[in-house]
């Protein structure tokens, strides 16, 4: 397995470049960018501009692991509102674009939501059967175009109050039935209800790409994810089953940068229990 960081890690108002240039310095082989709403690498990017990021990373010696976007959150694929899942479908297909251009072979993709992660009785709430016939919809309509872009769809697990298990979860992705439709699977984000090293088991195949974080049980909100191996994540476990499956891509570490100072630290320790991590 390669190592890899996503640019979320990073802190905040870090210009792309100067994140690939640090991703490289900390020993990581690749860095998974984010397709913004406006600003650099957004749905506004031309093809020159995102080529150039292609070209930056390859002067720099670093690989681009995959493209993820926190955009799903705001347009919602399963949204009861029309033009919010149009929008929704036109960002996925932006995102597959950019992904082609970036020679990157998955995105990161929320296939919907129940409600956001903290609801209030002001939020849209969607139906939980109505929300999968949508998203089942979506997928099935766009499997065409990441196939046509050599570009896979992950669909991440998230809290967003759907596709609760791995079960249902690899059902899903084989109702969509297309080798271009599959699993990111983000290893902290089961810990709250669950075990990843079953999810890992049981998506066998269908994992297209992994994220690493950690999680506190014992915090159980968003503050439970803290740095790589100071909470409940059975690491040990967690590579064993993904070696068991034949998992031999990137795994992506995915931190919060909340470091009050020597900001970019937090780059360097993921690197290091990365090492540990995969046996390095």
């Amino acid at each position: 397995m390669k190592k890899g960081i996503n640019i979320w890690s990073f802190p905040a108002g870090m210009k792309i470049v100067d994140c690939i240039k640090l991703a490289k310095k900390a020993g990581f082989e690749g860095i998974e960018l984010a397709l913004n709403e406006t600003g650099d690498l957004s749905l506004e990017s031309s093809d020159e501009e995102i080529l150039g990021y292609k070209k930056a990373a390859e002067e720099i010696g670093i690989e681009l692991t995959s493209l993820a976007t926190g955009l799903y959150w705001t347009y919602s694929p399963t949204s009861n509102k029309p033009e919010i899942r149009e929008k929704a479908k036109e960002i996925i297909k932006k995102q597959l674009d950019a992904a082609a251009l970036l020679g990157v072979d998955t995105i990161l993709v929320v296939p919907g939501a129940i409600s956001g992660l903290e609801a209030t009785p002001e939020d849209e709430i969607v139906e939980y059967d109505v929300a999968y016939e949508r998203a089942l919809q979506v997928m099935k309509e766009l499997a065409p175009y990441a196939e046509e872009k050599k570009v896979c769809i992950g669909i991440e697990n998230v809290w967003n109050k759907f596709l609760l298990s791995p079960l249902e979860m690899r059902d899903f992705i084989d109702k969509v039935g297309s080798d271009y439709v599959g699993s990111y699977f983000d290893v902290g984000n089961v810990i709250y209800s669950g075990y990843p090293e079953h999810w890992i088991k049981i998506l066998g195949k269908r994992i297209k790409k992994v994220h690493f974080k950690d999680f506190r049980r014992s915090v159980g909100t968003l503050g439970g994810f803290v740095d790589l191996l100071a909470g409940d994540v059975n690491y040990p476990a967690v590579v064993k089953a993904l070696n068991n499956v034949g998992y031999n891509g990137y795994v992506v570490a995915e931190m919060i940068p909340n470091y009050t100072h020597y900001t970019d630290q937090i780059i360097y320790n993921t690197s290091a229990s990365m090492d540990r991590i995969l046996g390095r």
